[in-house]
């Protein structure tokens, strides 16, 4: 039977349970220390540990020095997606005795609870300690039901359920699981995967006994687990109740977008009682499911669906028509709304520096940025030119915007005003070769649309011929300002979100350089 512990523990149970990492005991107990301030619930995660029976002395000294802290022992088996490589019986001796170093709960995987003889468990649960039954599943998200089901024999005192999202409607299945069982309050219910960042930070909202966290990026204990700092202070997890809009940045891919850092802080800024979500899509239908089912209020459209959401929408403004991509969709009534922002993005800046009028502007690429660009500046008086590595989709676009398509071999021999970078090359993450060299940057100004690296390829190439230059960043906030006025009907704190990004970037930036001598030494080794 289910002890009565989880009673007790309930009050000092929070949102977020932070998972412990570490090589050695040392290392675990500092990063538990540097968490424990904010968030005093930690999982740790014992099988990381070579030997987790000799650690546990160390723990045992921390916990009764920090009685605040609850603590989860968590030792899981490699053939379950953990690093302990005993037998099960092992895995019970460990948990069993972390149980008497002052750990609070327990938590075992399904396979090792199928497989102790009977008894073996109940020899733990008569230790006092309360235990979580864990399911995990590194392949998607089937019949979560059943799944309850096979765990509900052991009665443990918190289900675990922790599917993969595939797709971003595997988010909806596991959020309407939580909700059919909301008789439940100790149900713990996470998707795992870039796609079910969603279940991360609205699972708690629709039933999840708590989510849980990185100790800091990097650390990650699942696929897609969020770093606790950002699930508390972006995502405002602790604030996200069912009068909670949701907003999100739709696109693929979208782990490194940071839209969701600028529209949260605009939300805190203003006081709106909102959250706004990285929306891993790879495929429209699946997207527009989750924004009826959630339901998602507004979403900012990135690459590569700025055009194909034209189809889907009620009504754009006219300059969305015009182009033919829009990057900004506002849910009124169960119906959805195009709007485009990026122009405004794109010659604002533009504007601040130069007239338009008669300017010769070279615009690289011809996707739905693109095609912001080119509208944009060709309204405004421009004479653009196309570059694109398929000439066909150039020449289309050339057409429909009273443009000409240029080829790569007259750059050096043609001079211009601006060139506009609008394609992905150049982002974090992304690969391929740079469509230009040194010789073809005759221009007095040179504009990257890519944000995120504060310095691209391309404007590292500028400055060093000497070249003005205008960052990503510019187009960024500018964008994402207009579109929080649209979601919200509020004046945006555009310094704000200018302040958030450029820290953010430079933090990326930060990390990036120190993590390289990292892997030039280990590569020597």
């Amino acid at each position: 039977m289910p002890t009565v512990v989880p009673q007790f523990l309930r009050p000092r149970i929070g949102k977020v349970c932070v998972a412990i990492i570490g090589t050695t005991p040392a290392e675990m107990l500092e990063k538990a220390s540097a968490v424990i301030k904010d968030t005093p619930f930690l999982e740790f995660r014992l099988d990381y540990l070579e030997k987790p029976l000799l650690a546990l002395p160390k723990i045992k000294q921390f916990l009764a020095d920090n009685t605040a802290v609850t603590a989860i022992a968590t030792c899981r088996r490699t053939a379950n997606g953990g690093k302990f490589d005993g037998a099960v019986a092992a895995q019970l001796d460990v948990l069993t005795k972390a149980a008497a170093s002052g750990f609070q709960i327990a938590d075992i995987e399904i396979e090792s609870a199928e497989a102790l003889k009977k008894g073996d468990l109940q020899k733990l649960r008569e230790t006092g300690i309360a235990l979580i039954l864990s399911y995990h599943d590194f392949a998607g998200t089937k019949d979560l039901d059943a799944t309850f089901a096979r765990l509900q024999p052991f009665e443990p005192d918190f289900y675990k359920i922790v599917p993969t999202a595939k797709t971003l409607s595997d988010n909806v299945t596991l959020i309407r699981f939580l909700e059919r069982m909301s008789d439940h309050t100790n149900i713990i219910g996470i998707c795992m995967g870039d796609a079910g960042v969603i279940s991360r930070v609205l699972g708690v909202r629709a039933g999840s006994a708590f989510t849980f966290a990185a100790a800091s990026p990097g650390e990650e204990t699942g696929p897609g687990q969020i770093a606790s700092r950002t699930l508390l202070d972006t995502y405002r997890i602790d604030q996200v109740d069912t009068a909670t809009k949701v907003y999100g940045v739709a696109g693929n891919p979208i782990r490194s977008s940071l839209s969701p850092i600028m529209m949260n802080t605009a939300f805190r800024r203003e006081t709106v009682n909102a959250v706004y979500l990285a929306l891993q899509a790879t495929k429209l239908p699946d997207l527009l499911k989750l924004v009826h089912e959630i339901p998602i209020q507004g979403f900012s459209v990135t690459m590569p669906l700025k055009q194909e959401i034209m189809a889907h929408l009620e009504k754009t403004d006219p300059l969305s028509a015009k182009i033919g991509a829009c990057n900004t969709v506002l849910r009124q009534e169960g119906k959805l709304y195009g709007f485009n922002t990026d122009v405004a993005g794109i010659t604002g800046p533009l504007e601040k520096r130069l007239s338009l009028r008669g300017a010769k502007v070279l615009v690289l690429g011809a996707g739905g940025a693109a095609r912001a660009a080119v509208f944009g500046v060709r309204d405004k008086g421009a004479d653009v030119f196309i570059l694109n590595r398929t000439p066909e989709t150039a020449q289309k676009l050339a057409r429909q915007s009273g443009s000409k398509t240029i080829k790569k071999e007259a750059l050096p021999k043609t001079t211009f005003d601006v060139i506009i970078n609008a394609t992905p090359i150049g982002m974090a993450g992304q690969k391929g070769a740079q469509m230009l060299e040194a010789k073809d940057l005759n221009t007095k100004l040179v504009f990257d649309l890519v944000y995120n690296p504060l310095e691209t390829p391309l404007l590292r190439l500028a400055r060093q011929q000497n070249i003005p230059i205008i960052t990503g960043i510019e187009m960024f906030v500018q964008q994402g300002a207009r579109q929080f006025e649209i979601f919200t009907g509020k004046p945006a704190p555009e310094e704000e979100m200018l302040r958030v990004v450029i820290h953010a970037l430079r933090q990326q930036a930060e990390s990036t350089t120190e993590a390289a001598p990292a892997v030039k030494a280990k590569k020597k080794a």
